[in-house]
């Protein structure tokens, strides 16, 4: 079973910085096709924030464009996602997300537990 282990949230200023990570592990004999990041804002739904999908394409929602940076190190199975000019409305539980899958089987979802990321104004 595929585990994801976020860490790197917290309380920052607007137009502060945030570097948030994800390690997947149980992954053996798996192929990841694709990372990923959601946050669910207080009283919202999940949303989509950004996904890195194998070959290096990526994915990321209107309002984090020129902010954030999804990136992937395939040798750790991490999934890294860089935040700059944060603002108040990011503020939200960051999950992270993985599809894997096992040769000729369809993928699986995964999710991590979940970090808080607070922006103060």
């Amino acid at each position: 079973q595929v585990q994801l282990v976020e860490s790197g949230g917290g309380l920052v200023q607007a137009g502060g910085s945030l570097r948030l990570s994800c390690v997947a592990s149980g992954t053996s004999g798996m192929s990841i096709n694709a990372m990923g990041w959601y946050r669910q804002p207080p009283g919202k739904q999940r949303e989509l924030v950004a996904i890195a999908r194998t070959g290096d394409s990526t994915v990321y929602t209107d309002s984090v464009k020129g902010r954030f940076t999804i990136s992937r190190d395939n040798a750790k199975n991490t999934v890294y996602l860089q935040m700059n000019s944060l603002k108040p409305e990011d503020t939200a539980v960051y999950y992270c997300n993985a599809d894997a899958a096992y040769p000729g089987e369809w993928p699986r979802t995964s999710w991590g537990q979940g970090t808080q990321v607070t922006v103060s104004s």
